[in-house]
């Protein structure tokens, strides 16, 4: 990958990004595999919590289970660390797709809806 013993900057700066992305992506859409495990895990223990409530209000006419296992919540805390991770995930790709040359592309097109005429990209850094 070196080209006259001369490093390919922009090609590691590329592995960096790749590398922060892969991990600024992986880790929160695991916590919201968790979220989810969590929720599938206890969803019939909350349903019987839910029937236990509702039978003991006289305005329903649900029957009451025989047996009265302890009540069991979901936990509040859970399900919002489960849509930050969701909304981390969506901005974390969010930030990959919007470059510098992304948001001149747009530029572009919209300008020539308008009937402006706009440079091509340059890379000026390079």
């Amino acid at each position: 990958m070196k080209h006259d013993g001369t490093k390919t900057d922009k090609l590691e700066k590329l592995m960096i990004r790749i590398g922060v992305f892969s991990v600024l992506y992986t880790l929160p859409a695991l916590v919201v595999i968790g979220c989810l495990i969590y929720e599938h895990a206890s969803f019939d223990e909350w349903m019987v919590t839910w029937n236990q409530d509702m039978c003991e209000n006289p305005l329903y006419a649900i029957p009451c289970p025989r047996e009265a296992p302890p009540r069991t919540r979901p936990r509040f805390e859970v399900f919002m660390i489960k849509y930050l991770m969701t909304m981390i995930v969506g901005i974390t790709s969010s930030v990959w797709i919007w470059s510098g040359k992304t948001v001149h592309s747009w530029k572009v097109f919209f300008n020539r809806i308008k009937g402006r005429h706009v440079e091509a990209y340059t890379d000026y850094r390079t």
